[in-house]
């Protein structure tokens, strides 16, 4: 399944410089999966040693956050997009 990937600015150091790219993938896991193995090293500054997301970073597919939905569990079709947000914070 075709899934696009918007890549946030400070991210794009490790994707060559692109703000999105396809990826195939049928749940967010694999996403993850195919994101490293296109892009090495980049999964490890989106998920922890453990291998949940980040806290700082969310990420929303069709612009859902998958904390609402299944997680890193959650289910892609053909066509969605993911978008990688950084948190923002202050006050």
């Amino acid at each position: 399944m075709a899934v696009k990937v918007l890549i946030p600015t400070p991210l794009q150091k490790f994707t060559n410089n692109q703000k999105d790219c396809e990826c195939t993938a049928s749940n967010f896991n694999e996403l993850l999966d195919s994101l490293e193995e296109t892009f090495p090293g980049i999964k490890a500054r989106l998920c922890d040693e453990t291998g949940a997301p980040r806290r700082f970073l969310n990420f929303y597919v069709n612009s859902e956050d998958i904390r609402f939905l299944d997680n890193t569990n959650t289910v892609l079709s053909d066509g969605d997009e993911v978008s990688i947000v950084p948190a923002v914070a202050g006050g």
